[in-house]
């Protein structure tokens, strides 16, 4: 970012003091339209660029007729750059009001009736603003994307007194205290509390891996503030950045169909899963995965399953297409399906696999797994007990990869205790680790790796990763994977030629359907099928809109019908 507005200066003439004018708007502007209810706003402000774009906000939102309080941590004396001039327009716009609205208040070094600023040149003056506090939004303007932790001063003081405000924060940039490159989820420095989260240009690492707001609800918004996109990819270099965010490859997805369009121009999906008999009845999870692949668009969808379960997966939808294998004493999917006669037919036309939800563990079953990934070069996503299934046979994966198999897309859709099954290490350590985890592991076995949880990751075998930031923790129940899986072979079946941005917009759109499903419900009775319901709109959904809004994480603060218009 320092590289893109050094460029957006040097070689396209645009003033680094008009780029932050344009912060300062969109801080405003979203500052009004997120939290309506505020009228008295105190704004904490640093003495770099980041307090500059306070400042600025500051001026906007008491033009606005709002009551503003500024808190300048340090004296203004000695402010440099784009800071100072802030600083200076503040103050004379101060001034201004103050002609006609000038009010006596000697613990203020400026006021007026709706616009006080104050220099805090020591940490004990900030007991005295006890009426900051009690403010109805605090925009936090400390430190930016500049900042090495740890937070020491006057803003570790400032965040101590700020503990005594229960004001919604929202932080510029980001909130005080965090590093701008962060890749976990937490930092273990003092970090400012946030409610909201507005960022310029583009998103930092933290933005899109770390945990920034004190609910996963709330937004974390860019907003484009005038650099060109040239300057942006100037300042990335020539190489492809190894990180990206799933939302990017929504454009996939939201391109009309042509007019002559028909069902074989979408793919075929096949989905072997399901168990019903003494081993239990996991009948459900196939059939939210076929489900699934129907309402993300494929042409044809065809779910194969023990006999005895065909006729409670094929009573979910008439769409849905059966087809029954042969099924052991217990009711799991027997070895004998490996025949090449069955083998034939099942697998005839179809274009996409997707195995796993349901499907039990059994010797038998496993052979089967075993035998229909080998036998097969059509693109498959491996779910549940087939991932488990590899997990226990660590030779088939390097058989049915894509590295065996000359470059054959193989999606693994893995949570932690799965991904540490696969790998033999811990739970913890993939979760200490999941970025660099799931890297090595999608490059070494050339497939495509989706690490579920918080902040899912889609590992590519080329080295890239795409970190996902939709979802919330009501989708943490039974079937939320088997959607998935459906959604991301439904996708694949569509846009063969470009499986990588396939699986990241089913990711993406997974986790929205579950934040739009929430939206209208509660996490303790959010069902995986809520989540279904809401597949409409998550693909209607458009980020970053006319606004140039981008949405990471959380929605509009509009009824659920209405965001799709919001977000354009």
């Amino acid at each position: 970012m320092q590289a893109c507005d050094r460029l957006t200066t040097e070689r396209f003439g645009i003033p680094s003091l008009e780029l932050m004018r344009a912060a300062s708007a969109a801080v405003a502007n979203f500052a009004r339209q997120q939290f309506p209810a505020a009228r008295r706003v105190t704004v904490l402000c640093g003495r770099g660029n980041n307090g500059g774009d306070g400042m600025m906000t500051a001026r906007l939102l008491a033009a606005a007729g709002l009551e503003v309080t500024v808190l300048l941590l340090g004296a203004p004396e000695g402010l440099a750059g784009d800071a100072a001039v802030a600083w200076r327009e503040l103050v004379d716009f101060a001034r201004e009001l103050g002609k006609s609205a000038l009010v006596s208040e000697p613990e203020f070094g400026l006021g007026t009736k709706n616009l006080r600023i104050h220099p805090i040149h020591g940490a004990e003056e900030l007991s005295g603003q006890s009426r900051a506090l009690d403010a109805g939004l605090i925009v936090d303007a400390v430190v930016g994307t500049g900042f090495k932790p740890p937070l020491k001063g006057l803003a570790l003081a400032a965040l101590e007194w700020l503990q005594e405000s229960k004001a919604p924060v929202l932080a510029v940039d980001l909130p005080s205290g965090s590093p701008a490159d962060e890749t976990a989820a937490s930092v273990s420095g003092p970090v400012y509390p946030a409610d909201a989260v507005m960022t310029f240009t583009a998103p930092k690492a933290a933005h899109v891996f770390s945990t920034l707001t004190r609910h996963c609800d709330q937004p974390v918004v860019v907003a484009p503030i005038g650099s060109p996109e040239e300057a942006i990819a100037a300042a990335l270099g020539p190489q492809r950045p190894a990180l990206s965010w799933t939302g990017s490859a929504m454009k996939l997805v939201q391109a009309p169909r042509a007019e002559a369009a028909n069902k074989g121009n979408f793919g075929h999906v096949l989905v072997v899963g399901g168990s019903f008999g003494t081993a239990g009845g996991k009948a459900g999870a196939p059939a939210m995965t076929a489900l699934a692949a129907l309402r993300s668009g494929a042409g044809l969808v065809t779910a194969a399953v023990p006999a005895p379960a065909l006729a409670v997966v094929a009573a979910v939808a008439p769409e849905l297409m059966t087809w029954p294998l042969a099924a052991t004493a217990a009711g799991q999917i027997a070895a004998v399906n490996l025949s090449s006669a069955v083998l034939t037919v099942l697998t005839a036309a179809k274009t996409v696999l997707a195995i796993g939800p349901g499907l039990g563990q059994a010797p038998e079953t496993a052979k089967f797994v075993a035998g229909l990934l080998t036998s097969t070069e059509m693109p498959a996503v491996i779910d549940a007990d087939a991932l488990n299934i590899l997990s226990a046979s660590p030779e088939l994966l390097e058989k049915v990869g894509g590295m065996a198999k000359g470059g054959r897309t193989l999606v693994l859709t893995p949570h932690p205790g799965e991904m540490a099954r696969l790998t033999g290490i811990s739970v913890a350590e993939v979760q200490a680790n999941r970025l660099e985890v799931a890297q090595w592991f999608a490059q070494r076995f050339g497939v495509t790796l989706v690490l579920k949880g918080a902040r899912s990751l889609v590992a590519h075998p080329d080295g890239r990763v795409a970190v996902n930031t939709t979802g919330n923790p009501g989708m943490a129940k039974g079937g939320s994977g088997d959607l998935l899986t459906g959604l991301i072979a439904g996708l694949l079946a569509q846009y063969p030629a470009e499986p990588a941005r396939a699986v990241e917009a089913a990711v993406y759109l997974h986790g929205l359907a579950g934040d739009l499903a929430v939206h209208e419900a509660d996490e303790h009775t959010l069902l995986a099928t809520d989540s279904l319901s809401q597949f409409y709109r998550a693909f209607r959904f458009r980020t970053p809109g006319s606004n140039g809004y981008l949405w990471l994480q959380g929605l509009p603060t509009l009824p659920a019908a209405d965001l799709h218009e919001a977000a354009e």
